[in-house]
């Protein structure tokens, strides 16, 4: 089957990988050698030359490349195959260790080669660990145990169950810990530190892997099944350009709470209330979206607070746009409701206010608490009114509200955005795309560029209320609700 199923009709030729290694060699003459060489002559971004940073940043390193990889396994694993190769290979008497572990040996050594030679161009750019000779070695076994830890974490986050998952993630945070403690008494803590993160690191990998591996004789062929079939039309959603479909597809489905939609005597609760119990069944996506609202609004505050800081002002904006997106399905229901034919000869006008009340009243209650903290703080140290910084952060969250509503509306990529645009740079049309993919992320981040440089805190409110009402009207016409 896999000798067929590698000389398929379909499968990539000779000219598609001599192409894919032109633009290899591209990247690597006009992109990574330049950045190679400035990094070697210009002073490191981060100095780790401190007793005991080294061993303190390799172990956070190592421990969130872990949980990163845990958590891309739960969706996208290295046991996804194509739905019809799994079928044929689940239809026969063939054990699942027999297909399924060269596939994922396979794969882990990719992932494991891949994160290590980004592990280490990240280090030689950010860092000064690659300026001593000593500190090389050390590094470079860091980024290898930290590779093969992140590989079979990988395959662990998909063949074992979440609560043997939150054991991992448990179990990798404490032993960090207790190697960054431990690394601060060692003499030698420059080097003495990150082996024994790499020696951890590698170990660790070792016992996982083993169980892991043995793991796949007992794996559910249903929901592996169920989980390629999605990857595979999430692929095929990215390659037609519609990415916010693909995603689409790994939103948790609701559970749960279903009677509290209503009041005891058959009615529909109000606005607010339905959102705020479609929230609650899934409580994955508004636990994220909590954690990303009150750190935008603390962001937030401290940016427009005193004199106000663009970066700390766009990081606030952009958390709360993330985290305006997973506070319910409110967002999915507006578009197809505003997408889909009314049904009775409905109309569309009440179907903003009902769709956008929990959003807006979400956001803004998720923000509050980490702003006032932040503001607290910060208004004594700076000479700026409280009022002025409540206009900024009222003006950024109407600006963020805006763009979410422009990112939900979009429905399949415009086929005018593919046509060539030829300029003295060469074709640019690939950025209309992926200004396109990204609109939303972008309205946020050249939006607060422009509050920050309005002379005055109203001009800035005016401002982000003309950006909104265009992001509204915009996302109205992507709907063709204006009609």
């Amino acid at each position: 089957m896999w000798h067929r199923y590698s000389r398929r009709g379909d499968r990539a030729s000779a000219g598609s990988r001599a192409y894919t290694a032109y633009l290899v060699v591209l990247f690597g003459a006009f992109f990574l050698a330049p950045a190679l060489h400035a990094a070697g002559t210009s002073p490191a971004l981060f100095s780790l030359s401190a007793p005991g940073a080294a061993t303190s940043v390799s172990c956070a390193f190592t421990v969130t490349l872990c949980w990163s990889a845990q958590l891309a396994g739960r969706f996208w694993g290295p046991l996804v195959l194509q739905p019809f190769v799994l079928h044929v290979f689940t239809s026969t008497d063939l054990p699942p260790t027999a297909y399924l572990g060269g596939a994922a040996r396979r794969r882990l050594r990719y992932a494991g080669t891949a994160l290590l030679l980004a592990s280490c161009a990240a280090a030689y750019l950010t860092t000064d660990l690659f300026d001593d000779l000593g500190t090389v070695l050390p590094a470079v076994a860091v980024a290898a145990g930290a590779g093969a830890l992140g590989a079979v974490a990988w395959l662990w986050g998909q063949v074992r169950t979440p609560r043997d998952n939150l054991v991992l993630a448990s179990a990798a945070g404490a032993t960090a810990l207790l190697v960054t403690l431990t690394g601060h008494r060692i003499p030698d803590a420059g080097t003495g530190g990150l082996w024994l993160v790499a020696v951890a690191a590698a170990t660790t990998a070792v016992i996982l892997a083993r169980v892991a591996f043995r793991s796949l004789r007992t794996v559910d062929l249903a929901r592996l099944a169920r989980e390629s079939s999605r990857a595979s039309q999430a692929q095929t959603y990215v390659l037609t350009g519609t990415l916010h479909h693909a995603l689409d597809l790994y939103r948790p489905e609701p559970r749960g709470f279903t009677s509290a939609l209503f009041r005891p005597d058959g009615r529909l609760r109000g606005h607010v209330a339905q959102g705020a119990v479609r929230a609650l069944r899934t409580p994955g996506r508004t636990s994220a979206a909590a954690l990303l609202l009150l750190t935008g609004g603390a962001l937030l505050a401290a940016g427009t607070a005193g004199g106000p800081a663009l970066p700390l002002w766009a990081a606030g904006a952009c958390c709360v746009y993330l985290g305006s997106g997973r506070v319910g399905e409110t967002w999915r229901g507006l578009r197809d409701e505003l997408t889909l034919p009314p049904l009775f000869g409905g109309r569309w006008r009440g179907t903003l206010a009902r769709g956008l009340a929990w959003p807006a009243a979400a956001v803004t209650a998720g923000t509050l608490p980490g702003g006032g903290a932040a503001a607290a703080t910060r208004w004594p140290q700076y000479d700026a009114h409280p009022a002025d910084t409540a206009l900024l952060a009222a003006a950024t969250i109407v600006l963020v509200l805006g763009a979410r509503f422009l990112r939900e509306m979009k429905s399949n990529l415009p086929l005018s955005l593919l046509l060539p645009v030829m300029t003295p740079f060469g074709d640019l049309s690939g950025l209309l795309v992926v200004a396109w993919q990204f609109d939303g992320l972008v309205t946020v981040v050249l939006g607060t560029a422009l509050l920050h440089a309005a002379p005055s805190a109203p001009v800035a409110a005016a401002l982000a209320a003309a950006i909104a009402t265009c992001c509204a009207w915009t996302g109205l016409r992507r709907t063709r609700s204006v009609w």
